[in-house]
């Protein structure tokens, strides 16, 4: 299947020559940015790991490290980002969210949501092996309850397979019953069905839903469900219709103030409701734009300007600057 990621691998690939431009580009006074991130941003990550090992055998150090004693910033995150095995940095990301001063929650229901059952289980290895330690004992130390439940059901990345045609309409009414139909809910049945059931089948099951309910399986959740369960629900519900949209969804929140285009008095109404954000997350931004450049860059790109009347370049132009803002571009794969 052709790789809808922005990012692809070089064709004229040479790990030396690329290690021997980086070494140029930091060696003496002041550093050659451009040359960093544009060779940086225009390599696979197999290409990148591939130019690390050359310029160790070259000259004996090590490139991340170099590379973090001359950029600084955003932009230091950035490329230090993309230098990361993809299941590395992943994991990285767990673990900070997990261990750092309280728990970044956002973070571990946008990874454990999206990621594929192969790139869960890669995660959990580079986990134990970076940090020492299981990330589901990591996640069940620091969550309770259903949201708890949820999370430790998407690390075991065991989702049934194909659709049970018989079960489509009865997991649809379940669904209707333990939420919209009673008072209270019963947040174990919503746990279960969309942890356990397959891509495929909870996308019929979604289409049944709405015959039954009159309205998207998501309206259900924000009305039934409250804090961390109903974030991680709706994330799973909107990666089960689709992981670029959901992905474009993400990118828009980080930068908010520019995708609505709104005036400042409305801005500053919305913000005072908590119904955008402030300023640009460049924490989502970065993990975005470096987790799914190789992935499905292009689609998110397609669905981002769908959903936000303008391209995601623009989006980019107005919240960003510098070398950073050029690295980002890069990534986004030029102007749509």
């Amino acid at each position: 299947m052709e790789s809808r990621g922005s990012v692809k691998p070089f064709v004229h690939f040479n790990a030396k020559q690329d290690a021997e431009l980086l070494y140029k580009a930091m060696k003496g006074l002041g550093t050659d940015e451009d040359t960093i991130l544009m060779l940086l941003t225009s390599r696979s990550n197999d290409q990148r790991q591939e130019i690390k090992a050359a310029y160790k055998k070259s000259h004996g150090k090590d490139l991340v490290k170099d590379l973090k004693s001359e950029l600084g910033g955003k932009l230091e995150d950035l490329i230090l980002a993309l230098m990361a095995p993809p299941a590395s940095y992943d994991a990285n990301e767990l673990h900070k969210a997990i261990k750092g001063a309280g728990t970044e929650d956002k973070v571990l229901i946008e990874i454990l949501a999206s990621r594929t059952p192969e790139e869960m289980r890669e995660i959990i290895k580079a986990y134990k092996k970076d940090h020492g330690s299981k990330l589901e004992k990591d996640i069940m130390d620091d969550t309770s309850g259903h949201y708890q439940r949820m999370l430790v059901i998407l690390l075991q990345a065991t989702r049934e397979e194909g659709v049970d045609e018989a079960a489509v309409e009865k997991d649809a009414q379940d669904l209707y019953s333990a939420g919209e139909k009673k008072v209270g809910t019963d947040e174990d049945k919503f746990v279960n069905i969309l942890g356990n059931r397959s891509i495929e089948h909870l996308r019929k099951v979604f289409e049944a839903y709405k015959k039954v309910a009159g309205h998207d399986i998501e309206d259900s959740i924000k009305r039934e469900c409250t804090g961390n369960l109903e974030k991680v629900l709706l994330a799973v519900a909107k990666c089960v219709k689709s992981v670029p949209a959901y992905f474009a969804e993400s990118l828009g929140d980080s930068m908010s103030a520019s995708v609505h285009s709104l005036g400042r008095r409305i801005l500053d109404f919305l913000l005072r409701r908590k119904q955008v954000g402030m300023g640009t997350d460049d924490e989502t931004l970065i993990r975005i734009m470096v987790s799914r450049s190789e992935v499905d860059m292009l689609d998110i790109r397609a669905h981002f300007q769908r959903k936000y009347r303008k391209s995601l370049h623009t989006t980019i132009l107005e919240d960003t600057a510098g070398d950073y803002q050029k690295s980002l571009l890069y990534l986004c794969g030029g102007t749509d």
